[in-house]
């Protein structure tokens, strides 16, 4: 025996149509249809209110973007400008965690959604090369390479952690679960 399907009635002319619709529209006439979803419990609700709900391309391109910008303005081009500020070697790679941290919360912050996965592959794929640059240009202050990937590790924990503190601020705290 065939178990029955939930119609799905449209909002415009109380049609009722049977899922799967094509393309989400209405059978009769043609406005657009959301399918059932399962609803979700007020608990189950607040545990998911930090998750998130899939990758952003969009917001990938744009967290490489504010991390190649900030770590060559602060790590690379900030030395230039006041020449005291000698961020080579590892005082390079001690820069470049802070930067990161507020570059993940800045995306955190201006994203719609919730992001913490985009700004974390921007900072590992930028952390590569600057990882590589400040260890070849070492002069004085020497440290091993092994160093540099394990800072630039602490790095990339640094932006999921700035990610993370950016969207609870856009989010603001959350609401009081009903008792």
């Amino acid at each position: 025996m065939a178990k029955p399907t939930k119609k799905i009635i449209c909002p415009s002319c109380g049609f009722a149509n049977t899922p799967p619709l094509a393309n989400h529209r209405c059978a009769s006439c043609g406005a657009k249809v959301e399918e059932l979803k399962p609803l979700l419990t007020r608990q189950e609700e607040l545990e998911r209110r930090y998750q998130q709900e899939s990758f952003s391309p969009t917001w990938f391109l744009v967290s490489i973007a504010i991390m190649i910008v900030t770590t060559a303005a602060f790590v690379m081009g900030l030395p230039m400008v006041v020449p005291a500020l000698d961020f080579e070697g590892s005082a390079g790679m001690m820069v470049s965690i802070p930067v990161w941290f507020f570059g993940g919360m800045l995306i955190g912050l201006v994203s719609p959604g919730r992001t913490f996965v985009e700004p974390m592959i921007a900072v590992f794929l930028v952390a590569m090369p600057t990882a590589f640059i400040l260890y070849s240009n070492q002069t004085v202050k020497t440290m091993p390479a092994f160093m540099y990937v394990l800072l630039s590790a602490l790095g990339v924990l640094f932006t999921l952690i700035g990610a993370y503190v950016g969207e609870r601020i856009q989010m603001g705290p959350p609401p009081k679960a009903a008792e």
